[in-house]
């Protein structure tokens, strides 16, 4: 779906901005990954909740994930 009309950027980007890149806390930084800044913010609740999905469900993930290790470097850096 797309998450963003202004950007034209979709919630597979999101999830691949956060998969590709360790640290990503916040909406500003997702926009930064993915190479371009808000316009008018409407998307930036979308965002915010795929990443408390993405960093919620990786937090309860078994050591055998392939998400494993990308939440603990994201732990690692908060």
């Amino acid at each position: 779906m797309i998450v963003c009309s202004c950007n034209v950027f979709s919630d597979h980007q999101v999830r691949d901005a956060l998969a590709n890149t360790a640290g990503v806390r916040s909406a500003g930084e997702v926009y930064r990954c993915l190479g371009c800044s808000p316009q008018c913010g409407r998307c930036a609740r979308t965002i915010k909740a795929i990443l408390d999905q993405v960093h919620g469900s990786c937090a309860e993930c078994p050591a055998a994930c392939p998400g494993a290790s990308l939440s603990t470097k994201l732990i690692a850096a908060e």
